[in-house]
């Protein structure tokens, strides 16, 4: 499901207060790399990842090769941080950071 313009500029305004909580080095997307984006997925729904990467082409490359792994979408990238959405199946208040 692609996000409309109204949810993306939503989501823009929650993740500006948000830090990274992914880091992608140079290694790229490996399993546990993966694994971490999916559970943070999972718990926040919203998340920043930063991309350790020089080459544009190679981070770009590396975003929509983890969204398409983990099944999110990609909000808004500004330089070397991204910002990706999955909707939880059961969205936890607490943890959440759309339900906060």
């Amino acid at each position: 499901m692609a996000l409309t313009n109204e949810k993306k500029r939503e989501y823009r305004a929650i993740g500006h207060a948000l830090k990274p909580v992914v880091i992608v080095s140079e290694n790229g997307i490996t399993d546990g790399v993966a694994e971490e984006t999916r559970r943070a997925l999972n718990d926040h729904e919203l998340i920043k990842v930063k991309f350790a990467i020089l080459d544009r082409e190679a981070r770009k490359t590396l975003i929509s090769e983890l969204c398409d792994t983990c099944s999110a979408d990609s909000v808004q990238t500004i330089g070397k941080i991204a910002l990706i959405f999955k909707a939880a199946k059961e969205p936890n208040p607490r943890l959440s950071n759309l339900h906060r």
